[in-house]
């Protein structure tokens, strides 16, 4: 299974409430927790967008949910242990509202029986065993549909091939017996006491959880502490790598990049890549995190600004089975200038005519609120650093601009309508609907246009929020031209409210952040699901039931609503992308560049899908080697191809991106049509 976790962090989306503390006493239930289920659940019946009650039927939900989350790979359970807990199945509902959340820590104290007795076993017998790595069997990593097991036999089996899967990929590296029992021995030794260090509000909060995301994935419950550090992310306080991470059956995987951070800037750490090893400065020991839960990782990523941190990695490009990697970051605090509109030119040459080709890389849409508040009249704000861009772009004799959203993950809606009103005259932008019914438009009353020109919006799958009402209200309009990746499809809106307001308690209580709105295009289509389907797709490893708010069976549903009056711009017809179409189908077949992008996707794909890991040392020789070839396959050709079939050397040509450098020939194209 899985798990993405629910609010964003500079280094990365952590757990709610899986906080590690000293807390080493029996883990029991306190009598606010009580009352903040209540107020919750309270919250949730009457305010939610879904209108959906906590039922039977989502008690159903939030009792799977739980075991999940405890034990997402069915490494720990027995079936029987579920079976014993099935009186409460459609009890949960009923308990919450009268204050009892006694399920939570039963069920919890069994599974802490079963993690510890499992961890020491390990510990004491499977690190020591000399596996026989002749045998032609598999582990597979992917255990989502695997039912849990009926005895401990069958754990036992499992464990087998998980600890010789570890086993195996440390002598591969060169370590002999002894060396592998002692690194084995040391990482399971530190399972077992992160674990320990676990407490009450960590349970809490993690069966809390179960019960908000049960109404949708971006209604969250948040801890005391949890709230203390969603604070530092809004002020962009925390220091670190600047990944977006999540886990994934036994690894740290990498979700997304953060524009600004110094993984961004490296351009060492990638998308899908896994994080299997995090050491201290040039020189401390790579401890390895291979099983960890992501609080306990993000702990060893995160530190002061200026220190070093080096993780060891198994890159995409090469997948579980080939070799991994060791880079090396220096930690910063993401600043507000990493994170603004930045600009460059890209020249190019076709048929005889020169080009200057404008890009804006957009990584959020933000806005200082503490200078605006303050009466800064120099405050910024994306609209305001694009028109600038726009203008000085205008100044040097730009013919085309792309607006390049990748991993765009939102932000400020105000900047999102001001930034679409820049493009058009002015009208409709985004509707919003509330938990109400209640339908209101914002709007762009601006009659201004400050770019008039050939345009082409690049967008991902984590372009997502206020870049969807962006790219979605610019192809709408018929403004520009959409290339890329479908959107993210996060067409909600969340508020957060303090449980203090409700609950007079010494103990201090969390917040809720719950999904109260929903946003609409302006023909009426949701944001939500779907996102915003390019005019021109480009390969991707990526699918939708995977990525994105699709990945989430508990995600708000698409629908339509009333479309609102606005007037299309005659900028872009159909004859126009079917045109575009035409040619980017041409560059699919001729173009050098482009079908050795293709064959990489499709290798990245299987990387992805590939989550059989063969426990014969040969095999996995064999595997790592073909992983290595292929890898060094293309960094050559990358160094040989100078010039494209049909393209000149010029800055176009040289660039590596192959999303930025197709959504350049769909803008130059689109240009020759605009001028021609």
């Amino acid at each position: 299974m899985r798990k993405t976790v629910g609010f964003f962090l500079f280094i990365v989306l952590a757990l709610p409430g899986w906080a590690l503390t000293n807390d080493t006493t029996v883990l029991r239930a306190k009598p606010v927790f009580g009352k903040e289920a209540r107020v919750i659940s309270y919250l949730l019946d009457n305010n939610h967008y879904r209108k959906i009650h906590f039922s039977d039927s989502l008690s159903s939900v939030v009792f799977d949910n739980y075991f999940k989350e405890l034990d997402n790979n069915k490494f720990y359970f027995l079936s029987s242990d579920i079976q014993m807990f099935e009186r409460y199945r459609l009890r949960l509902d009923d308990l919450t509202r009268t204050e009892n959340v006694t399920p939570a820590f039963e069920i919890y104290k069994v599974f802490q029986d079963r993690y510890r007795t499992r961890l020491k076993d390990v510990v004491t017998n499977l690190v020591n065993q000399n596996f026989d790595y002749t045998a032609d069997e598999y582990y597979d990593t992917e255990r989502d549909n695997a039912p849990w097991a009926k005895t401990n036999e069958e754990l036992n089996d499992v464990w087998r091939k998980i600890v010789k899967s570890q086993a195996l990929s440390l002598k591969l590296t060169g370590k002999k017996q002894e060396e592998i029992s002692d690194i084995l021995k040391k990482r399971y030794e530190r399972l077992l006491k992160s674990f320990e260090q676990l407490n009450s509000e960590d349970v809490f909060s993690l069966y809390m959880n179960c019960i908000t995301e049960a109404y949708d994935p971006h209604t969250n419950y948040l801890s005391p502490k949890a709230t203390d550090l969603f604070k530092q992310q809004m002020s962009l306080s925390l220091e670190g790598i600047g990944a977006r991470l999540t886990t994934e059956n036994d690894y740290t995987k990498v979700v997304e990049i953060v524009p600004g951070g110094p993984a961004e800037k490296s351009n060492q750490l990638h998308a899908n890549d896994y994080i299997t090893g995090v050491g201290q400065g040039k020189d401390g020991e790579i401890v390895d995190v291979t099983g960890w839960r992501i609080d306990d990782v993000v702990k060893l990523i995160k530190g002061p600004k200026g220190t070093l941190v080096r993780l060891q990695v198994l890159p995409a490009t090469t997948g579980v089975k080939g070799p991994s990697v060791t880079l090396q970051f220096t930690r910063e605090k993401v600043k507000l200038e990493d994170q603004a509109a930045k600009k460059k030119t890209i020249n190019y040459s076709v048929n005889g005519r020169n080009m200057k080709l404008g890009v804006i890389s957009l990584p959020a849409f933000y806005m200082d609120f503490e200078a605006y508040s303050k009466g800064d009249k120099n405050y910024r704000s994306t609209t305001r650093d694009v028109r600038k861009l726009i203008q000085e772009f205008q100044t040097e004799g730009v013919d085309g601009l792309v607006m390049d959203l990748r991993n765009n993950g939102g932000g400020s809606l105000t900047e999102a309508i001001d930034l679409t009103g820049l493009f058009i005259k002015d009208g409709p932008v985004v509707q919003v609907k509330s938990s109400s019914d209640k339908v209101e438009v914002g709007m762009d009353d601006d009659k201004g246009v400050a770019y008039a020109g050939p345009l082409v919006v690049l967008t991902n799958r984590f372009s997502a929020s206020a870049s969807e009402i962006f790219a979605g209200a610019i192809q709408d309009y018929h403004r520009g031209v959409i290339a890329g990746e479908s959107t993210y499809g996060k067409g909600t809106v969340q508020t957060v409210i303090d449980l203090g307001r409700f609950i007079n308690d010494a103990e201090k209580v969390g917040e809720l952040k719950l999904t109260f709105q929903k946003f609409y295009r302006v023909t009426g289509s949701s944001t939500q699901h779907k996102g915003v389907t390019p005019d021109i797709k480009f390969p991707s490893a990526l699918k939708p039931e995977q990525y994105g708010e699709s990945a989430s069976p508990n995600a708000l549903p698409w629908d339509v609503i009333k479309k609102t009056d606005f007037k299309r711009t005659p900028d872009i017809s159909d004859t126009v992308v079917n045109g575009l179409e035409k040619n980017y189908e041409n560059r699919l077949k001729f173009d050098a560049s482009l079908k050795r992008y293709v064959v990489e996707v499709d290798d990245l794909k299987r990387n992805l899908n590939e989550t059989k890991i063969s426990l014969n040392e040969a095999n996995r020789k064999l595997e790592m080697q073909d992983a290595e070839k292929k890898k060094a396959a293309s960094d050559n050709l990358d160094t040989k191809i100078t010039s494209k079939e049909g393209l000149p050397v010029d800055d176009l040509s040289k660039l590596k991106d192959e999303y930025l450098r197709e959504s350049l020939l769909i803008l130059s194209d689109l240009i020759t049509r605009h001028i021609g």
